[in-house]
């Protein structure tokens, strides 16, 4: 039990401080973060908008350093997060619902909503229905479609994919690929419950992969252009997040559906 918590407690940490370095980034950079962007120029009190932005990320980020303060702490997060991706990345989808990159961008933020709606589950323990069995069950839904998305993203722009793989590992077009049926395989054992645990380990296994093979090697050469550095910021927010979620279900079986009767997870837990 105590290296479970152990676990819980560390990913928490780390989406915790992850955050807190996000505020930072915005305040010595003015404007939005990267996890908080786009948002449009002519936004009435955009501004505001952005220091309200970074204002959640450091108080947020660190009310989930401590244990007193972390529920409440992840419901903000949450229900800004739904506003937030509500007001500016949904918009994406209702005017271009068929192109994949739409459902991409709102993927991101469902992989945070999702780990801070499980923070909350964990930490408030069932006392409404954000933080329910049901609550758990949709952070769960948006998580495995984020991871969908994500794969679905390397197919259809494998042209832009592809050249990120490492130039040392050969065969970027298989890596594209490859990568990209993990995450459908993934988005599926989560988002139907099947398997969450080894949904959920996997895909944290190839986001942090992704993050320090592909975007670590651009940070520490130094000279990035805007955009590549916010695919590094956002890519290192997503590890942060998919570890909370992947921790959440230790004491489960690898491959034991979410709904299995308690007596399968009690079994589990003592072997």
């Amino acid at each position: 039990m105590l290296g479970v918590m152990s676990w819980k407690t560390s990913a928490r940490w780390v989406f915790g401080v992850t955050l807190i370095a996000i505020g930072i980034i915005a305040l010595v950079e003015g404007g939005f973060a990267p996890i908080w962007r786009p948002v449009p120029e002519t936004t009435p009190a955009r501004d505001l908008l952005a220091y309200l932005c970074t204002f959640v990320s450091l108080v947020c980020g660190a009310g989930l350093l401590f244990r007193r303060t972390a529920a409440p702490a992840a419901l903000v997060l949450l229900v800004v997060l739904l506003i937030w991706t509500a007001l500016f990345k949904v918009p994406f989808i209702i005017r271009a619902p068929l192109e994949e990159g739409s459902y991409q961008s709102n993927g991101e933020n469902a992989v945070l909503i999702a780990a801070a709606w499980i923070l909350y589950v964990e930490l408030a323990k069932g006392r409404n229905f954000f933080s329910g069995r049901l609550g758990m069950r949709i952070a769960l839904l948006l998580y495995g479609l984020a991871l969908i998305a994500f794969g679905l993203s390397h197919f259809f722009y494998v042209n832009l994919t592809a050249p990120l793989v490492p130039e040392w590992l050969p065969g970027p077009l298989f890596w594209a690929y490859f990568t990209g049926c993990i995450y459908l395989v993934a988005g599926l054992a989560v988002a139907c419950r099947l398997a969450p645990r080894f949904g959920a380990f996997v895909a944290a296994l190839q986001i942090t992969v992704i993050t320090f093979l592909v975007w670590g090697p651009m940070l520490a050469a130094g000279g990035m252009e805007p955009f590549r550095w916010q695919e590094t910021v956002v890519s290192w927010a997503l590890t942060a997040a998919a570890w909370v979620i992947a921790v959440s279900f230790e004491g489960r079986r690898w491959f034991e559906p979410f709904d299995a009767p308690m007596l399968s997870r009690g079994r589990a837990a003592a072997a």
